[in-house]
């Protein structure tokens, strides 16, 4: 069975930045175990399938260990495919299926915009041990709140988020599914910076996260009374998002960068089959 196969790099204004994705383009719908086999052969932090399906693609997402419900950098990747190879036009919309509903996606010259809904942000307690699990005194956090099953936490300075060195092993011990970080950023324009780490999930750290910034999005328009933001995640690779805030949807805009394209080749019977 011969899949074709993409890596591409999103939230990307050059190759070797941003976040890599692999994107798998089926005809059909796909065996569970054939994902989740070829995401972990693929070993980045998202791998996309996609098959037409209705008015649109089916669209789902596996890290290396797990299916996820959300992931925006595949999404931009996936849409980035689609019109790279020509099965949708250059001003044609990207509809994806998908276990959070309908995503769509649009173009404009080189830029990919996303429309996801924002994420619920309630408040919470600050989790004991999180704060030393992530290199941090206690000091240093100034709120935590909750998004899905994730922690979103607030830094005193843009510094220590960007020198942020955790413990993995402490940091997947503790309840969230997945935390992140942020600080208001004094650079030029942007306007805070974000790290996210998701080990128990088999991500480490995820070098750029669409989805979380359907939560920060909200997050910080609140904070500073403003709908348009800069956002910067400051990982190794580092990526760059504009963003803007409506009452019902948060857009996501960034480039992508096609690094590998191919064919991936897997022996009859190694996987379940396509269905």
């Amino acid at each position: 069975m011969n899949t074709l196969l993409f890596i591409v790099d999103a939230f990307a204004d050059k190759a070797f930045t941003g976040n890599p994705a692999a994107v798998c383009l089926l005809g059909n719908p796909a065996d569970e175990a054939f994902m989740a086999k070829t995401a972990a052969e693929m070993n980045l932090s998202e791998t996309a399938f996609l098959w037409p399906e209705q008015d649109g693609y089916r669209l789902r997402w596996f890290t290396p260990a797990v299916e996820v419900k959300l992931c925006g950098h595949a999404t931009m990747a996936s849409a980035h495919v689609l019109w790279e190879t020509g099965r949708l036009g250059s001003h044609e919309e990207a509809r994806f299926h998908t276990r959070s509903g309908v995503l769509r996606a649009t173009k404009s010259e080189e830029v990919i915009s996303l429309y996801f809904p924002p994420y619920e942000i309630t408040a919470a307690p600050p989790i004991a041990g999180l704060a030393a699990a992530l290199g941090l005194e206690e000091a240093h956090v100034l709120e935590t709140v909750r998004y899905a099953d994730n922690v979103l936490v607030r830094l005193d300075h843009e510094t220590r988020v960007c020198g942020l060195c955790p413990d993995f092993v402490q940091v997947a011990k503790l309840q969230p599914r997945a935390v992140a970080v942020t600080a208001e950023c004094a650079a030029d324009g942007i306007d805070f910076v974000s790290r996210f780490f998701a080990p128990g999930i088999g991500v480490n750290e995820d070098p750029v996260t669409g989805s979380l910034h359907t939560a920060l999005a909200p997050y910080w328009a609140g904070r500073l009374n403003r709908t348009q933001l800069t956002a910067y995640q400051a990982s190794a690779r580092g990526g760059m998002l504009q963003l803007e805030v409506s009452q019902d949807l948060v857009t996501l805009s960034g480039r992508a960068v096609t690094m590998v394209s191919g064919q991936f080749h897997v022996p009859a019977g190694a996987v379940g089959e396509l269905l």
